[in-house]
């Protein structure tokens, strides 16, 4: 069998930790920030753990960071 790939956009955006969990960063962030107030750019700093339900779905995509 040859090996799974891993998606591209998944491995740029989120993080496994040894808990297996998944990490993500705030939506919005990435560019065009001159849009967003002071506010939104502060408070979304950071990253958060994602849902069991959005992470089954990220574990699919990244094969190998189990």
């Amino acid at each position: 069998m040859p090996k799974m790939k891993t998606k591209s956009g998944a491995k740029k955006r989120f993080k496994t930790t040894a808990s297996g969990k998944v990490k993500a960063g705030a939506a919005g962030k990435r560019h065009r920030l001159i849009s967003h107030n002071g506010k939104y750019i502060r408070q979304n700093r950071g990253a958060d753990c994602l849902s069991d339900q959005d992470a089954k779905i990220v574990k699919k995509y990244m094969p190998y960071n189990r």
